[in-house]
């Protein structure tokens, strides 16, 4: 079973080029669902966050916004806090292969958004980078509630540029063009590595 790296900075359509994937029949792990339930009442994260943020816990479950608080342009909390969250999600992604391998996949998506930034790129069969226009990606991040331009500022400072993930990137789909073209980039990439993989 080989493994794609799918990635992208906010705003780029990274889930919905997921989304193509899965519908074409390729199993997908999204690493921010799991964060999602890690953080959520009984969630294993819930526990050693709290430990070490104390106040971010409410209800028995994290508050994201503000662990979000705690860490955004702090280095140090933001490596503390995924000393303790990426383990945890090492573990469900094992079983997450398990289930994809006993399903007989050829492959599997990791949808990341952080792939390059944590190294996990060097884990990955293939990497696909989703990109767009910067004028579109800015126009599709700040129409989210609660977004600000100098919230999407600090979170982009925290990725690499998206020139430079393209050009590390082993495939590019574009979502500047519309769902059709991005969904026929995803079937040409499927085909190609396919017939790559032999």
């Amino acid at each position: 079973m080989r493994i794609i790296g799918l990635t992208g900075s906010i705003g780029m359509g990274k889930s919905t080029t997921a989304a193509m994937f899965r519908e074409a029949g390729i199993p997908v792990y999204d690493a921010d669902a799991a964060v999602h339930d890690l953080y959520d009442q009984g969630g294993a994260a819930v526990g050693p966050v709290g430990d070490a943020f104390p106040g971010v816990v409410k209800d028995g479950r994290v508050d994201r916004e503000a662990l979000r608080q705690r860490v955004l342009g702090q280095p140090d909390e933001l490596k503390r806090l995924n000393a303790i969250v990426h383990p945890l999600v090492g573990l469900d992604r094992v079983g997450f292969l398990k289930q994809a391998e006993a399903d007989g996949a050829d492959w599997v998506v990791f949808d990341v958004p952080l792939l390059f930034e944590t190294g996990g790129h060097a884990n990955v069969d293939a990497v696909v980078v989703v990109s767009a226009p910067p004028e579109m990606q800015r126009e599709r991040v700040l129409a989210r509630p609660g977004m600000t331009p100098e919230r999407l500022d600090a979170i982009l400072a925290q990725q690499m540029a998206d020139a430079e993930k393209r050009a590390r990137a082993h495939y590019v789909v574009d979502t500047g063009k519309g769902l059709e073209p991005a969904r026929a980039q995803v079937k040409a990439i499927i085909a190609n590595l396919r017939a790559s993989a032999g």
